[in-house]
Order: structure tokens, then C-alpha cells, then sequence
């Protein structure tokens, strides 16, 4: 193990530094470039460049939001195969148990959203 040190994280400090002053910078700089004109017609909204029609504030199904947690959970499911994938040799017998156990927590939260119905758009 070696000596670190304080003179060993400068450069890290740096690029903070450099990173924080060019935010800083862009900021204070589109502050005075920006537009200064302002009316109804630019402060609308516009999305696609069709004008917006009634409330943006409407009720939302919960059922999109766990279809998106659930795709971000199997997604992230997916990451941790990786390094199982790439070092299954190694990891013999323990390694597949680990992996089956794995599964078993994301496949147990999975039925539990089914029986709770969460996938059923029509209700």
C-alpha cells in the first residue's frame, strides 16, 4: 500500500474547479445573451409545434409508473447478470445459488405485482 498524499488529489481539485467555473461562466454569460422580449405568444407553451389544448395537469394512472419502476427493475436485473456471465466458472455451485436467489427476489416481487393486478391496463 503507498502513501497518498494531498498534493495527490490537485489535479482531481482542478478539474472541479475547471468544471464548476465553466458552469459558472455559461450561466452568468447566457444571463446577458439571452432574449429579453417578452409577450404572450413566446411565453406559451408548445410541444411539437401543435398548440396545447385544455389542463397539462390531468390524473395520471398509477399502472404507467409501475410499468416504468418495473421495466427500470428488471433492467437493472439485468446489469448484475453481467458479472455472473463473465465469471460463472469460477463462481462454481455458490455462484448459481447466489444467481437462483437472485432471481428468486425479482421473480417473487414480480408475482406480487401480478396478483396485485398492476399490469392490467383495462381495470
Amino acid at each position: 500500500m503507498t502513501n497518498s498524499s494531498y498534493s495527490d488529489y490537485f489535479p482531481i481539485l482542478i478539474q472541479a474547479g475547471v468544471a464548476l467555473g465553466f458552469v459558472l461562466a455559461v450561466l452568468w454569460v447566457t444571463h446577458f445573451l439571452g432574449p429579453r422580449l417578452k409577450s404572450k405568444v413566446k411565453n406559451s407553451n408548445w410541444e411539437c409545434g401543435i398548440e396545447s389544448d385544455g389542463n397539462a395537469r390531468f390524473p395520471v394512472s398509477i399502472r404507467y409508473f409501475m410499468a416504468a419502476i418495473l421495466f427500470v427493475l428488471f433492467d437493472v436485473e439485468v446489469i448484475f447478470f453481467y458479472p455472473y456471465a463473465v465469471n460463472f466458472k469460477e463462481l462454481e455451485l455458490e455462484g448459481l445459488y447466489a444467481v437462483i436467489l437472485f432471481v428468486a427476489f425479482f421473480l417473487t416481487g414480480f408475482f406480487y405485482v401480478l396478483k396485485k393486478g398492476a399490469l392490467e391496463w383495462e381495470k
